[in-house]
């Protein structure tokens, strides 16, 4: 089965966690941190699940599943350890034409988790199919060890600059893609960011983009 990647936009969407456990605790921070309305359905929660209801971050409703749960949600992820309910639940949100994620049983799951390394807005994804966790979380040990928190400096400086690169770059989809990766490439810029010399950066810029065109 393939698979297609990509990043969704949860900010405000409400979202549905069925399990109170330590996975439907990491199911549920990922979700608050891309800024979902968070319903957690579970008789019992972990400490930290019952902390994040008490502050409002979540509405959490202490009793088993129940198909109108479903209701305006858009995202699904059940934990719930019951593997009957689990494969249940899954049906339901299936008939319903809501994307569901079904803990240790990606072929009941619509749509899979990947590991995710994260630097600020950067986000590196990945995934194997759900064939091997535990390959994913070494491949992602390895990108952390490899993707400093330089690679963020440098991406919030270009997108900062985007709006003027965009202004003086000829309108040439071609020749502008060239120029950014020009710059993305350019190590003297990456040096400067990385030491937070904002200005020596922009003077770094315009000479590369000057060099570029002479």
């Amino acid at each position: 089965m393939g698979y297609y990647p990509l990043f969704l936009r949860l900010r405000g969407c409400p979202c549905l966690v069925v399990g109170g456990g330590p996975v439907g605790e990491r199911k549920v921070r990922g979700l608050l941190q891309a800024e979902a309305r968070v319903t957690v359905v579970s008789p019992r929660v972990t400490p930290g699940l019952a902390q994040l209801a008490r502050e409002g971050r979540l509405q959490w409703r202490p009793r088993r599943y129940r198909p109108r749960d479903l209701r305006g949600m858009v995202l699904v992820f059940v934990a719930s350890g019951d593997r009957r309910l689990n494969s249940r639940i899954a049906d339901h949100c299936r008939r319903a034409g809501i994307w569901v994620n079904v803990a240790d049983s990606p072929e009941e799951s619509s749509f899979l988790v990947p590991a995710v390394v994260r630097r600020g807005q950067l986000q590196i994804a990945v995934s194997t199919g759900g064939n091997s966790p535990a390959l994913a979380a070494f491949l992602k040990r390895r990108l952390e060890e490899d993707i400093g928190r330089e690679y963020n400096s440098l991406l919030t400086f270009l997108g900062e600059l985007r709006p003027w690169l965009k202004k003086i770059l000829p309108d040439d989809q071609k020749k502008r893609a060239g120029a950014f990766r020009r710059l993305v490439a350019d190590r003297v810029l990456w040096e400067l960011v990385a030491r937070g010399d904002r200005k020596a950066a922009r003077e770094r810029v315009a000479e590369c983009i000057s060099e570029q065109w002479d």
